[in-house]
Formats: structure tokens, sequence, C-alpha cells
């Protein structure tokens, strides 16, 4: 397995390395309560680790899965400093239904077009490197710029479960969001 490193304009998305685990350790879990948690499922509480276990579990994230032929997650960096991951998982693998999440941690890169290019490059990525037809994501309608980022490259609202998720008091949807292969193909080419 080599490295990876996919260039874009403002973002690189590049797999993950023992000397990233300190930092990415800190973006994640660094403080109690961190910004980006607001945004990317609220509802479900994060649970703090410690350096150790996190080694463990990031070990085996970051692997190259040599059955699939890809990264199962990339950092996200500008200017040679980690601003967030891009992860796949499997919904469903005998089915080849795969789905990503994306979490930039610095409220900073926020707005700035850096999740929108890194969507796009890790798509272009999972399509080139994997036999499947889809690409996935869920969020909630409490957060309306990954929503918006979705969209935005080429996703669209396939499901809504309504009402499904109660957080501060209020309850939101569930949005599953997707692009099929000729989907992104057209959009590659026009």
């Amino acid at each position: 397995m080599e490295d990876v490193r996919i260039e874009g304009k403002r973002v690189s998305l590049r797999n993950v390395k023992e000397t990233d685990l300190k930092c990415l350790w800190s973006l994640k879990y660094g403080e109690a309560n961190p910004e980006w948690k607001k945004w990317d499922a609220p509802y479900f509480p994060l649970e703090l680790v410690d350096f150790t276990m996190f080694i463990d579990k990031e070990m085996k994230m970051k692997a190259f899965d040599e059955k699939v032929g890809a990264y199962s997650e990339l950092l996200l960096e500008t200017d040679d400093q980690i601003i967030g991951s891009i992860v796949y998982y499997w919904e469903h693998e005998p089915s080849r239904w795969l789905e990503i999440g994306i979490t930039i941690f610095e409220p900073t890169y926020w707005n700035g077009g850096y999740g929108t290019e890194a969507l796009i490059l890790y798509m272009g990525y999972l399509f080139e490197n994997i036999e499947i037809e889809r690409v996935g994501l869920t969020t909630w309608s409490g957060n309306p710029r990954m929503m918006a980022v979705a969209e935005k490259v080429g996703m669209q609202i396939e499901g809504r479960m309504r009402k499904c998720r109660y957080y501060d008091g209020i309850y939101y949807d569930s949005v599953r969001m997707g692009i099929i292969r000729d989907e992104w193909e057209s959009l590659k080419k026009g």
C-alpha cells in the first residue's frame, strides 16, 4: 500500500500517519464540548477517549483496506495543518452500501469551501477505487450547512425520517442523501 495524497485548491486529503495521531486526538477529544460536535450528530454524546484507546481505534481505521482498495479515513489539510477528517463506512458491505462522513474540527474553516472540495475529492477517490454504485451521506435537519454542501456536490435527498432526532428540546429529521455513479460521471463531464 502506498500513501495517498489528493490535492485540491483549498484542501488536500491524505492518509493518516502515526505522527498525526496526537494532533488528531487533540482535535477530536481535546475539549469536553467542542464546537464541531454541536453540528456533528450532537444527539449522540461525545465519548471522550484517552490517547491509548484512541491509538488502537485509529490504527484500525487508518489502515489501507486491501479487500476494498482504499483508505477508510483521510485527513483534510490546508497549509500543512490538519483541519478535519473524512471517512467511509459500510452501512451494508455485502450489498456495497457505502456511506461517508466529514468533520471539519476548526470553525475557522467552516463556510470557506473546504468541506465542499473535500467531499468532491473523496467521492472521486471512492468511485475510482471501490466497486460501488452509490455514495451516501446521512445528516440531520439541524445541520443545514451539511445538507447544502451535499447538494452542492451533486447529492440528492433520498430519504427523510421525520422528527426522529431529539436534541436540546427540539425534534429534527434524519436526512439521507446520496449520489450514484452515473450522476457523478455526468457531473465530472459537465
